[in-house]
């Protein structure tokens, strides 16, 4: 099993959230985050002064997958994310040790 974390443009959930559930992913955790990478956030107009954003908002999603859909999953979050412009976000793929479905009891895939 596997964790999934992807951050994205804001604009993009709707997309996103499709392309996974084409695919069985059934449940997922987004919060919203701000912060910057490369894109070292942008200038706005506010009033006729122009101010820096330095933290840009963008969504934090979570995933667990079973090991045999990780590679589906990844080509469709970076299908549906994709904009080609600076800022579209990165995903992150770290193993899972155990899962544990609190309401039946569960173990392992079963619980996912």
């Amino acid at each position: 099993m596997k964790l999934i974390t992807a951050i994205i443009k804001p604009f993009k959930l709707d997309e996103v959230r499709e392309a996974l559930s084409d695919i069985g992913i059934q449940g997922m955790t987004v919060t919203e985050v701000k912060g910057f990478g490369r894109q070292k956030g942008h200038t706005e107009l506010y009033r006729g002064a122009e101010y820096t954003v330095d933290f840009l908002p963008k969504l934090r999603l979570e995933m667990a997958v079973s090991d045999h859909m990780v590679e589906q999953a990844i080509e469709n979050l970076c299908s549906a994310a994709h904009t080609g412009k600076i800022g579209d976000g990165k995903i992150f793929v770290t193993p899972i040790e155990q899962v544990i479905r609190i309401r039946t009891g569960e173990y392992g895939e079963s619980a996912l």
